[in-house]
């Protein structure tokens, strides 16, 4: 069997096939339309019909990361950056569409999956994913399982405060209603937002990044206060559950010198004598969410197989 996945993420959406050894048959990305629901759910069913006429393919497992998760109490899709999908019975309108099984989940939890399986955090007892990209989030696997709870929000640590605040950082607005989330200052918007205010500049991340690398002060000045956020949000997560490797993912995981920068500054935050976590960059780089997606969907396929 087959292995679909597809990654729904804030700017594209992308789609992948892997085998049953983990091997890549196709690879296509196409912009999301993201602000309309409708033209999101046909974009995601003619990629997947489109990838199953070419490898003439009826027999596959389908996963699906979105940047949201399912209501336990509703089964409607919350807490998504992509607000159209709020209050939609996406896994089910997508059934009904495409009449095949579609299993769910969060991006950040399919970019944990998969380099906990075979990526970054391959071999570590406990892996903490995090995506840095459009949105902030974050995912758990314990020993090649991802951690779920009552409230379908293992992991959420973008919407959470930054901790050790200075009155340098900003108290952004937040899609979700609060003020001054990690997302508002950790993610690509965020670090534009916030770069903003520091210096009346606005532009991209990834300008700030061309700028740091090419020696400019206050780009690099700016990336050293994203750096120092950014260590400080995961000395809470070490401080909380001390995984063994943390593993970033997301367009700003591509930052210069974030691998370096990070753990030298989390030292000072850290309950610990020493710190010798590891901080690594996605092994499958912005593949990485959307294999996550196709192992999850062929390990509900085999769950369900073995419950029947």
């Amino acid at each position: 069997m087959l292995q679909f996945g597809i990654d729904l993420g804030g700017t594209k959406t992308e789609i992948i096939v892997l085998d049953q050894q983990g091997q890549q048959c196709l690879r296509r990305r196409v912009a999301t339309p993201s602000d309309s629901y409708d033209a999101i759910v046909a974009t995601i069913c003619q990629l997947v019909n489109s990838a199953a006429d070419e490898l003439n393919c009826q027999d596959y497992s389908l996963g699906i990361g979105i940047p949201g998760a399912i209501s336990p109490t509703t089964g409607l899709i919350k807490n998504a950056n992509t607000t159209c999908l709020i209050g939609r019975d996406f896994k089910g309108d997508l059934e009904q569409v495409l009449q095949h099984p579609v299993t769910l989940a969060n991006d950040a939890d399919c970019l944990a999956l998969s380099e906990a399986t075979d990526g970054a955090g391959a071999g570590f007892p406990t892996v903490f994913c995090v995506i840095i990209g459009t949105g902030c989030g974050g995912g758990w696997v314990v020993n090649g399982q991802l951690i779920s709870g009552p409230n379908a929000i293992a992991g959420e640590w973008g919407h959470n405060p930054l901790l050790w605040r200075d009155d340098n950082d900003g108290q952004h607005a937040c899609y979700c209603g609060q003020q001054g989330c990690l997302e508002t200052l950790l993610s690509g918007t965020g670090l534009r937002l916030q770069a903003c205010k520091e210096t009346a500049i606005d532009q991209p991340a990834q300008q700030w990044q061309v700028q740091a690398e090419a020696g400019d002060a206050t780009a690099l000045a700016v990336l050293e206060r994203y750096y120092l956020r950014l260590a400080k949000a995961l000395a809470g997560v070490i401080n909380l559950m001390d995984p063994h490797v943390i593993v970033l993912g997301g367009g700003v995981s591509n930052l210069p010198g974030i691998y370096q920068a990070v753990p030298r500054l989390w030292q000072d935050y850290v309950f610990s004598d020493t710190v010798v976590t590891p901080l690594k960059a996605a092994q499958h780089g912005d593949s990485s969410g959307v294999r996550g997606a196709a192992w999850l969907g062929a390990a509900y396929c085999g769950s369900a197989a073995q419950r029947g």
